[in-house]
C-alpha cells in the first residue's frame, strides 16, 4: 500500500545542507493503522509529507498502490493523490467558510455535481458527529470539533489512505481519545489505511497496529505495537515506552534500597498473556529459601493481550536465588536483573 525505498530528503538552508531523511525503508500494508514516532526534528513530518509529495524526495522511491510517485507524469500524480487524505495538527480550516463549505472544498475543486456534494458532505458530518454544525463557522467550534471537520474534509474524496500529521497534539487528553476512536472507526468501517506521525506514545498504544521509531532521519526500530512495547530494543524506544508504561523504579524506593543492610538483587519480571494470571511469586516463596519484596509493578493491556511487569527484590543465598531464577525461566517468563547492591 505505502512503501518507502531508500528515501532521502535534504533541505538547503543558509548555504548548508540538512538531512531530514536518511535512507528510509518502510512498508505499510493495506488496512493497517501504522504509527511513526520520534522526537522533534527526527524527520517524521518530512516522511509523511513525502507520501503525497507535499515534500518532494531528494532521492529514493515513494510507492503508493504500486505507483512510484516521483516517476509519474503530473496528471497521474493528481489521480493518485485523490486517494490520499490528510489531517493536520492545526486543522487548516478556512475561517471565512462554513463547516459545510470546508468539508465540500475538495469536491468543489474536483467539480463534482452540487447534489452529490450535498449528499456526501451531510453523510460525512453525520459520520463524524457534527450533523448539526453544517452552518457553523470554525471559530464557533471547539478544538475537537475543528479536527472532526478536518477529518471529514480529508474523507470527502473517499481516499484509501489517510495521513495524520500530529492530528491530536493540539488537543486535551479526553478530546484526543475521542478523535483516536473516530480514526479507529474510519479504519474499521471504511477499510482505510492510516499513517499517523506523533511524539506521543499513548497515541501509538491506543490505536496503532504497528509502529516505527525514527531518529536522526533513520528508522531505528519497528514492529508490532505489542513487540515494541513489551521488548523495546533501542534506548529511544525504551524512553518512549516508559512514558506510558510506568515501569521505572521510583527514585525514593531506589534510594531506600541502597541504604538497607545486607545484599539485595533486583529483577524485572515481565508477564505476557496467560502468565499475567499465574501466582508466580507465591510459588517461588514456597519452593525456595528466598524472600521476595515487590517494589513496583503494573499490569495493562496491549492490543487485547494482558501485559505487565513487576520489579522484585530477591533476598537469599546465591544458590537459592539461582534456583528460583531457573524455575522462572523454565516457565518461559521473562526476567532480567536491573540492579544489584551489596553492603
Amino acid at each position: 500500500m505505502i512503501e518507502f525505498q531508500n528515501l532521502r530528503k535534504v533541505y538547503k538552508s543558509s548555504g548548508q545542507q540538512v538531512t531530514a531523511l536518511d535512507g528510509i525503508n518502510l512498508t505499510i500494508s493495506k488496512g493497517e493503522i501504522f504509527g511513526v514516532i520520534g522526537f522533534s526534528g527526527a524527520g517524521k513530518s518530512s516522511l509523511i509529507r513525502c507520501v503525497n509529495l507535499l515534500e518532494r524526495p531528494t532521492s529514493g522511491k515513494v510507492i503508493i498502490d504500486g505507483h512510484e510517485l516521483t516517476s509519474l507524469p503530473v496528471k497521474k500524480i493528481r489521480e493518485v493523490k485523490k486517494n490520499i487524505g490528510m489531517v493536520f495538527q492545526h486543522f487548516n480550516l478556512l475561517n471565512s467558510k462554513t463547516v459545510f463549505a470546508n468539508v465540500a472544498m475538495p469536491l468543489t475543486l474536483a467539480k463534482v455535481d452540487k447534489a452529490q456534494i450535498k449528499k456526501r458532505v451531510h453523510e460525512l458530518l453525520e459520520f463524524v458527529g457534527l450533523a448539526d454544525k453544517a452552518d457553523y463557522h470554525p471559530d464557533q467550534l471547539s478544538g475537537g470539533q475543528k479536527q472532526r471537520v478536518g477529518i471529514a474534509r480529508a474523507l470527502a474524496t473517499q481516499p484509501s489512505i489517510l495521513l495524520c500529521d500530529e492530528a491530536t497534539s493540539a488537543l486535551d487528553p479526553q478530546t484526543t481519545s475521542s478523535i483516536l476512536q473516530l480514526l479507529k472507526k474510519i479504519n474499521q468501517e471504511y477499510k482505510i489505511t492510516i499513517l499517523i506521525i506523533t511524539h506521543e506514545m499513548s497515541v501509538i498504544r491506543e490505536i496503532c497496529d504497528k509502529v516505527a521509531v525514527i531518529e536522526g532521519g533513520k528508522i531505528i526500530e519497528e514492529g508490532s505495537v505489542f513487540d515494541v512495547f513489551s521488548a523495546p530494543k533501542t534506548a529511544t524506544a525504551r524512553n518512549f515506552v516508559s512514558t506510558v508504561m510506568n515501569d521505572q523504579l521510583p527514585e525514593s524506593i531506589n534510594n531506600l534500597i541502597q541504604k538497607q543492610a545486607g545484599s539485595q538483587r533486583i529483577f524485572r519480571i515481565n508477564f505476557v498473556g496467560t502468565s499475567a494470571g499465574q501466582p508466580l511469586l507465591s510459588e517461588i516463596a514456597k519452593k525456595f529459601d528466598v524472600h521476595l519484596n515487590v517494589l513496583f509493578g503494573n499490569i495493562t493491556e496491549l492490543q487485547g493481550v494482558p501485559f505487565g511487569n513487576l520489579i522484585v527484590e530477591f533476598q537469599g543465598e546465591d544458590k537459592e536465588v539461582l534456583r528460583a531464577l531457573t524455575y522462572i525461566n523454565e516457565k518461559k517468563i521473562s526476567i532480567k536483573e536491573v540492579s544489584a547492591y551489596a553492603s
